[in-house]
């Protein structure tokens, strides 16, 4: 594809990333927005993409047929909801079209429907696409292998008021992070909030703390508090621009990749291949 402007399919387009997403794409010299697709009986759905991001006409309606889409991209950018995700996943094997998903929350069925696509197309999928979340992850692994067992760790997360799923997928890799580095089973030592008279803190538990409130973008800390010390890893988004700008950028990546499931440090280049993140 060197040299070739990739097309790039975006699923979901009334919703935040969508219209952000579409923003990017039309600004990228190297590729170009083939299709944007909504749900059917969506009110979006025949009008222009680009008057829906709010950069103007681009001559692209907004289409309910997402196979027809992915029939004409070389890529496609889901940000949409788990129980799409199946549907987007089938679309894209019966194109032979790669995949950079963001949709966070998948359940088993879900995940398998992607594990399965990435079998014979490429995958990217990511519960974020910032390269400061990627570092951060990074820096969390080698924090969490050093510290041990010696901290407690907790992981605080905020989001807008109008995010449905907690704690949020980044919050989630994030403490399966910390759970890989340092041997634990998240399902098993996970505590998601604290009510009443809970006792003392189990120190092999990796606590989490949801925020929804306002119009905030996204922000994580991973705490490590020890005796004496703590270190807090941060990280905070002022714009929905850089989770769109890195999604773009896993989609310049992906085609014409052998099949697989990758993520964002693939992308980025800065660590081991690390498939399934959820």
């Amino acid at each position: 594809m060197t040299g070739t402007a990739i097309r790039i399919a975006v699923i979901g387009s009334a919703g935040r990333m969508g219209r952000m997403l579409v923003d990017v794409i039309h600004r990228d010299g190297g590729a170009v927005l083939s299709a944007v697709v909504d749900r059917p009986g969506s009110d979006v759905v025949g009008m222009d993409a680009g008057e829906l991001a709010g950069i103007g006409a681009v001559g692209l309606p907004v289409t309910d047929d997402p196979a027809t889409a992915v029939a004409e991209a070389d890529v496609v950018i889901d940000f949409t909801l788990p129980e799409a995700t199946p549907a987007v996943a089938a679309a894209c094997r019966a194109a032979g079209c790669a995949l950079v998903l963001g949709t966070t929350g998948l359940g088993p069925r879900e995940q398998r429907a992607v594990e399965n696509l990435s079998e014979a197309l490429p995958v990217v999928q990511a519960p974020n696409y910032s390269t400061g979340v990627t570092l951060l992850t990074a820096l969390v692994e080698q924090a969490a292998a050093v510290l041990g067992h010696s901290v407690d760790v907790e992981i605080i997360e905020a989001h807008h008021r109008h995010k449905v799923d907690a704690p949020s997928g980044t919050a989630l890799h994030l403490g399966e992070a910390v759970a890989g580095a340092t041997g634990r089973d998240l399902s098993a030592c996970a505590v998601y909030g604290r009510e009443g008279h809970t006792g003392p803190r189990a120190r092999q538990t990796i606590g989490f703390e949801t925020i929804r409130a306002g119009d905030i973008v996204g922000e994580h800390t991973v705490l490590f508090a020890g005796e004496g010390e703590r270190l807090e890893l941060t990280h905070r988004a002022s714009s929905r621009a850089t989770f769109a700008a890195g999604a773009v950028r896993a989609a310049h990546w992906v085609v014409g990749r052998a099949p697989g499931l990758y993520n964002m440090r693939d992308v980025l280049g800065i660590g081991g291949h690390a498939s399934g993140e959820r």
